[in-house]
């Protein structure tokens, strides 16, 4: 029984490592759910100041149909 040592800690280090895979899947559904599309990762306000600022050049350069 001295060899399953290891057995008494496997279960809460899995419960802790599931629990954090759930965490981490709650919030990118959640994101998604919100705003239409997965999160960028490593965007910072640069980055999404420039992607607004390509958004408003590609409306204005296309034209628009009557």
């Amino acid at each position: 029984m001295a060899n399953l040592r290891w057995l008494e800690a496997a279960l809460p280090l899995g419960i802790i490592a599931g629990m954090l895979c759930v965490m981490g899947n709650g919030q990118y559904f959640i994101h998604k759910a919100v705003h239409g599309r997965p999160k960028h990762i490593g965007n910072d306000g640069w980055d999404v100041a420039m992607e607004r600022r390509d958004k408003r050049s590609w409306r204005a350069a296309t034209p628009r149909e009557n």
